[in-house]
């Protein structure tokens, strides 16, 4: 089981977090983290606000509503 700084290291390696990284992720704070972990996450949260990281499951909702739109 991959740890939230690993998961946070990959997002911000490739600038995109996947929906499959966000289930990941939620599974993990439901659990015992330690401090580093709560970093990782807070400065993923903090690249995702300012558009450096961009999410899947973001782009998948904006792209429904499109479609229901048009």
């Amino acid at each position: 089981m991959c740890r939230i700084r690993e998961i946070v290291e990959q997002a911000l390696a490739s600038g995109y977090l996947t929906v499959k990284a966000e289930d990941q992720l939620r599974q993990r704070l439901q659990s015992k983290y330690d401090f580093e972990d709560f970093q990782a996450f807070i400065t993923l949260q903090k690249e995702a606000m300012e558009g450096r990281v961009k999410q899947e499951s973001r782009e998948l909702l904006h792209a429904r509503t499109l479609s229901a739109v048009g």
